[in-house]
């Protein structure tokens, strides 16, 4: 997909699930290299491999460090940190994004977002799943939502008049993940009380949140 080959390492101590996610990323992205599996923080640190590009590091190691100083330690070596999580408690999720957490994930998510949060942090770019990102602003109905970088150039091709298909082809991204794209950013507006389930809507929303102007539009009016 792209020119610049990520280098990846996963740590989590459950070994079934480390396996699993190590078989779905490979198999899901050829621009992704997965070169470090760990069971422990201490087995990145000492790892060959170590540093990384990015880390994808679970956050429910039974280790008790301060998550705050992994993020740390890893940013201090200049790897990308993406958390991954069971749970979706708020006030977590914060705590890591301030720390310097790129990205963050309920470990639900399908194998092609965890991908995408993997390309958007190796870019620095943050990602942070639908379902915690709805969480997280939740209390901030009435104002635009919260979009990625990936999500706002989504919506920009899409509402600029662009078929999801192309939107997909200019992305370098599945139709699917492209769907998927769209499916966050509607249910973002909707927690937000702005309805953007048809495609004008969208484009009128576009407009008006400065993520399109209205001459990058085919036919625009």
């Amino acid at each position: 997909m792209t020119e610049n080959r990520i280098r990846l390492a996963l740590v989590d101590d459950h070994r079934m699930l480390l396996g699993a996610l190590t078989e779905w990323i490979r198999g899901a992205a050829s621009d992704i290299d997965m070169v470090a599996a760990c069971a422990s923080w201490p087995e990145l640190l000492t790892h060959p491999q170590f540093p990384v590009d990015v880390v994808l590091l679970d956050l429910d190691l039974k280790d008790n460090l301060p998550i705050s100083l992994k993020i740390s330690t890893l940013k201090t070596a200049g790897v990308k940190t993406v958390l991954m999580s069971t749970y979706s408690e708020p006030n977590v999720v914060r705590e890591a994004l301030a720390a310097g957490a790129l990205g963050y994930l309920v470990k639900s998510e399908d194998a092609e977002m965890i991908v995408e949060a993997i390309r958007s942090a190796a870019k620095g770019e943050s990602y942070i799943s639908a379902e915690l990102d709805l969480a997280l602003n939740a209390g901030d109905v009435g104002g635009a939502p919260k979009l990625s970088a990936q999500e706002r150039r989504v919506m920009a091709l899409y509402g600029g008049g662009e078929p999801v298909k192309t939107v997909a082809y200019q992305l370098d991204i599945s139709e699917e993940t492209a769907k998927s794209y769209l499916k966050r950013i509607r249910e973002k507006y909707r927690v937000a009380g702005i309805d953007v389930g048809t495609k004008v809507a969208l484009r009128k929303r576009a407009i008006q949140d400065g993520i399109l102007l209205q001459t990058d539009m085919p036919g625009a009016y």
